[in-house]
């Protein structure tokens, strides 16, 4: 399946959840938790209610969540 053209703010706003994300799992950084849990909370947020998906629809939302994965794995 072809990857659809994602808007590079929905992009930046995924890959920065998933960072986020594996912050939160990180041990070494227990101290932050509250904090690193409202960033995820207002990140969902904004890649759940991106514009994009008024006229893309909802289908495309695992192609996103995959193409961040990718990009996550090649920066780490």
């Amino acid at each position: 399946m072809c990857c659809p053209a994602f808007p590079e703010d929905l992009v930046a706003a995924q890959c920065a959840w998933y960072r986020t994300y594996r912050a939160l799992a990180d041990p070494a950084q227990s101290g932050r938790t509250t904090a690193l849990r409202r960033r995820l909370l207002a990140l969902s947020a904004q890649v759940w209610w991106h514009p994009y998906w008024r006229k893309a629809g909802a289908g495309h939302r695992l192609a996103l969540r995959t193409h961040a994965r990718e990009l996550e794995r090649e920066v780490r």
